[in-house]
């Protein structure tokens, strides 16, 4: 059975087999702990895929033992794929209602054999979990705003948007910084939300790819000497890049109809923040639409071999960067 993510609440007691899948890692996140884990009074046990693949026996035998102190199990399986069928399988055959099982699966095609069994069954509810978009991330950032009281220019909500890549997790961390602010200013303006969200262990990576696609091929390589990214960095690299470039390419259209970059600039929606314009006219200036198009999809692909070789991410981004 297919469920929003909104509708897994409403019928959290008809299920006991779950499958998340999608890259929407925050969201699901929010989802398993408002859903299962908060006031959740037995045990929780987590795995990966490729741990229980090694002693499959082993995980069978907990599934089957009851505590005698905890009347219910929440099993969360990370990273899973079609590998895991035939566990599923042998779990469901055996209709257990003491426990719950939760799949989480990153992003699954229309052909998996897991997702096949998923959406075939009426026992079983999956739950798709697709990118945050400008909109989604704007309504969970007024809603948090409204509650605290706080207002702050849209140029400015733009700007902590961008910063986020993408990520609901990015934005909370963001908007809690504004919230602390907050309870010392009355007035919180662009310029603070710049230098906030600016001050962090991340600015680095706004500033490669900001020089990246200006192809300012010096400063490139400086802030990768300087600076050495852990894989959770790459990460945020390769969707910033993917972000800011999606942008570029629509702006780069526009010039591409009328060459009047300042008329391009200032009328592009969302509005781009005063302090990114400078920066945003030398990327206009330095890339055509068919270029722009060729570097998403190489950031496609390298985002998808990250996937698949997490420890080798470094790696990855640096033959991105260093290839155009």
């Amino acid at each position: 059975m297919i469920l929003k993510a909104f509708e897994v609440q409403k019928v959290k007691s008809k299920y006991n087999i779950y499958l998340l899948y999608g890259e929407n890692e925050g969201y699901k996140s929010q989802v398993l702990n408002d859903v299962f884990i908060s006031n959740f009074k037995g045990e929780i046990v987590k795995s990966d895929e490729n741990e229980i693949l090694k002693n499959e026996d082993n995980f069978i035998s907990k599934i089957l033992n009851k505590s005698l102190f905890d009347e219910r199990k929440i099993f969360i399986i990370n990273k899973v794929s079609d590998k895991f069928l035939g566990i599923i399988t042998e779990i469901i055959d055996r209709n257990l209602s003491d426990i719950i099982v939760i799949l989480n699966c990153g992003k699954l095609e229309k052909k998996s054999k897991i997702r096949k069994l998923f959406e075939n069954s009426k026992n079983l509810a999956i739950t798709p979990f697709y990118e945050d978009n400008y909109q989604s991330l704007l309504s969970i950032m007024n809603e948090f705003l409204s509650a605290g009281k706080i207002i702050i220019s849209q140029e400015a909500k733009n700007l902590i948007i961008e910063r986020s890549a993408g990520d609901r997790r990015n934005l909370k961390n963001e908007l809690e910084k504004i919230k602390n602010l907050s309870l010392s200013k009355n007035v919180i303006t662009n310029e603070n939300v710049d230098e906030i969200t600016s001050i962090t262990e991340n600015y680095s990576v706004f500033d490669l790819v900001d020089n990246y696609l200006q192809k300012n091929k010096k400063k490139v390589s400086n802030i990768l000497n300087e600076n050495n990214y852990s894989n959770e960095d790459c990460i945020l690299i390769i969707r910033t890049i993917l972000s800011r470039s999606k942008r570029l390419l629509k702006l780069v259209e526009i010039f591409e109809k009328n060459d009047n970059i300042d008329h391009v600039i200032s009328s592009f929606k969302p509005p781009i923040f005063w302090k990114e314009k400078e920066s945003v006219k030398k990327q206009i200036n330095g890339w055509k639409s068919k270029e722009v198009r060729e570097l998403i999809y190489k950031t496609n692909e390298t985002e998808v071999l990250i996937k698949k070789n997490f420890n080798n991410s470094a790696n990855f981004i640096s033959d991105l960067i260093s290839n155009y």
